[in-house]
């Protein structure tokens, strides 16, 4: 199965019905944030402390990496960072920019795979902004090299993403409160029955793989990143009752020189 493909299709579609992640943010968020006062989600509902970022934004390089829907990007090119936003799914890239030329705001639109940042050269960005994506990923590890090799040294990686444990419970029944142990991890929905992926994805759904946290952290770590900040997140589902549904890390490209 091309996955790639598959999942464009399906964010396409969400953009279409108005799903939560396609809305773009408001003049007034926009507004505020030239203001000053702005914040940004790498998860679903705790923002991204304010001290993961530069203390200065005007003049950053920063790549939205599977961050479209016209919320994260804007967001920051409107507190003065030179941003490039870099999705799979056309629709969504549209809605990023529909918010730039709404607000009068400058920022690069790039169509791919988040595991291919080929059209990049090294040491192009200073941050990598990263939110909840790569569970529509097939492998990960792709990802955190590129990200790598994409960054200046001393240059920051911020991502977001599902924990793997939610993903051992039939679906549909965990939405209704139920949590009955059905999937070994990691979950791959293309190893799915075509009647299963229609129960737990049906038409509109793009498909979903876990990710185990030594792919997501020790993934990082491999490629070079040094961990410099972790917190979790609650999902706003039932399950979200009882484990937190989200992680979100802050990591670095050590300097050339081997400090920092």
């Amino acid at each position: 199965m091309d996955v790639r493909s598959y999942n464009r299709d399906k964010w396409n579609k969400l953009v279409e019905q108005g799903n939560l992640w396609t809305v773009p943010c408001s003049t007034e968020e926009i507004i505020a944030a030239r203001q000053g006062n702005w914040s940004v989600l790498l998860t679903e509902q705790k923002r991204v402390p304010r001290q993961w970022f530069p203390v200065d934004m005007h003049g950053i390089d920063i790549l939205c990496l599977a961050s479209g829907g016209g919320q994260q990007g804007p967001i920051l090119a409107a507190v003065g960072a030179n941003v490039t936003v870099f999705d799979n799914s056309p629709r969504q890239l549209e809605q990023d920019r529909m918010v730039a030329e709404r607000e009068g705001l400058v920022l690069l639109t790039v169509e791919g795979d988040m595991r291919d940042l080929s059209m990049f050269r090294e040491a192009s960005f200073d941050l990598v902004f990263n939110p909840v994506s790569n569970v529509f990923c097939p492998e990960i590890r792709p990802v955190w090299r590129e990200a790598f090799r994409v960054l200046r040294p001393g240059g920051i990686l911020m991502t977001g993403f599902d924990n793997p444990c939610k993903f051992i419970f039939d679906f549909q029944k965990a939405e209704k409160g139920v949590f009955e142990v059905k999937y070994p991890l990691p979950f791959d929905a293309t190893k799915l029955s075509e009647e299963e992926r229609q129960r737990e994805f049906a038409d509109d759904s793009p498909l979903e793989f876990s990710h185990s946290l030594d792919e997501q952290i020790g993934g990082q770590m491999e490629a070079g990143f040094v961990l410099t900040g972790l917190y979790e997140d609650q999902s706003n589902d039932p399950i979200g009752r009882y484990i937190p549904g989200y992680i979100a890390t802050r990591a670095i490209k050590p300097l050339k020189s081997g400090a920092g």
